[in-house]
């Protein structure tokens, strides 16, 4: 019974997390209050389920649970904030929630509530995948570069702006959303990215972060049909998903892109992904999220090739770099130019990356290794590379595929 009931309040975790915080803020505009609400409900799961049993909907349990918390909470604060706090409580539970109904879906209107003007642009992402997809701050920090301590210290800042500036909790008016739409695809994209970080499912923090990004990104497109850049995004999402399941052999090594078959690429993904781009192109206003698109389109086009293009991969890095000009795309730009044009023009590709910025972003340090190996260079030029490589990489198969490329001896003496 224990274990059955801990299985339970993991999948609501997983599965409803999101939506149960998301709609809690959206009745009551406390974004922590709803996070503390919903805290003390999964405590109480955790206490009381292997006693009495999983209920028949847990999530609307937890729902329950999470509204009488907010309430008991509402009586320590005046008066008028407490029947404000039950009265939209309950009419919620009246007018939206039948006994047997699911939780509505808010996300969408959490996250553009987070991409509100009134907070800093900086925090515009990283508050979505906290509040919207449960990341922690240590997480959403190393994704941005950021200190996690400050990082947290800001965001439970933003939170209290949104509750005392009254932001409203909902999808903003035609003439808002362009400006709020990009902090929107910024924030889903961070978290596919997160999620596809972990290619087993071995974190728990991030299993699930996968199918909810791409939940959100059609609902984005849903909602904004003809924005071109939204359809890029769901574009470069499914294109890359498209592979997901190729990552890895079975017994855990890494499969890299130029040595998976593409037999086993899901076709499902890459027309839902073609779909979104020919939207895009009817739209007849380019953007970097359709490029990047593009590219992974490209790379999917040898699935029925039998060869990539990689000089116009190359072309459409130039293209993408003079609308986003990022570090990553610059590393990638210079993968390709080494398929393309090989390892000494890849080299000098990597040295226009700003020293800063490439002395810790591990592609940087594994594309030079790579190109240093098909060079020929010396071994204490490739053992640096190496070392740099693995140091900056938390995979444990990146880090053995790395080992094998250089071979045993210098993989054994930088292990030493």
């Amino acid at each position: 019974m224990a274990g059955e009931a801990t299985s339970a309040v993991e999948a609501v975790v997983r599965e409803s997390y999101g939506r149960l915080l998301a709609f809690l803020a959206s009745q009551t505009s406390d974004i922590a209050a709803a996070e503390d609400a919903l805290a003390d409900a999964l405590e109480s799961a955790v206490r009381t389920w292997p006693e009495r049993g999983v209920p028949e909907r847990p999530e609307s349990w937890m729902l329950t649970v999470a509204r009488r918390s907010l309430i008991g909470g509402g009586r320590r604060r005046q008066v008028a904030e407490r029947n404000q706090v039950e009265l939209a409580l309950r009419t919620a539970e009246r007018e939206e929630l039948g006994p047997a109904s699911s939780v509505p879906d808010k996300r969408l209107e959490l996250m553009f509530t987070c991409a509100h003007p009134a907070i800093d642009p900086s925090l515009h992402a990283p508050l979505m995948l906290q509040t919207v997809l449960g990341l922690d701050a240590a997480r959403i920090a190393a994704a941005f570069l950021m200190a996690p301590a400050t990082l947290g210290q800001q965001l439970v800042r933003a939170k209290r702006k949104i509750k005392v500036a009254g932001v409203p909790f909902r999808v903003p008016g035609p003439e808002e959303l362009p400006e709020r739409a990009g902090s929107v695809a910024d924030a889903i994209y961070a978290a596919y990215g997160t999620g596809w970080d972990d290619p087993v499912g071995d974190d728990d923090r991030k299993v699930g972060l996968v199918p909810e990004a791409l939940r959100l990104v059609e609902l984005l497109c849903e909602l904004l049909p003809d924005d071109p850049e939204a359809h890029g995004l769901a574009a470069l999402l499914w294109h890359t998903e498209a592979r997901r399941g190729s990552r890895r052999a079975d017994d855990g090594t890494l499969v890299l892109l130029s040595e998976q078959d593409p037999a086993t690429w899901s076709r499902a993904a890459i027309a839902t992904a073609d779909r979104h781009l020919r939207v895009a192109a009817s739209l007849h206003s380019p953007g970097p999220w359709q490029v990047q698109a593009v590219i992974q389109a490209v790379h999917n086009r040898r699935a029925s090739a039998g060869e990539t293009d990689w000089l116009t991969i190359v072309a459409l890095y130039d293209t993408l770099l003079t609308m986003r000009p990022t570090v990553g795309a610059q590393v990638a730009r210079a993968g390709a130019v080494l398929e393309a044009a090989g390892p000494d023009a890849a080299l000098a590709a990597l040295a226009e990356v700003d020293p800063g910025a490439a002395a810790t972003y591990q592609p940087w340090w594994a594309v030079r290794l790579e190109a240093l190996i098909r060079a020929g260079a010396p071994g204490d030029e490739i053992g640096s590379a190496y070392g740099e490589a693995v140091r900056l990489s938390n995979d444990p198969a990146v880090r053995a595929h790395l080992a094998l490329r250089v071979g045993p001896g210098l993989g054994a003496e930088q292990k030493g």
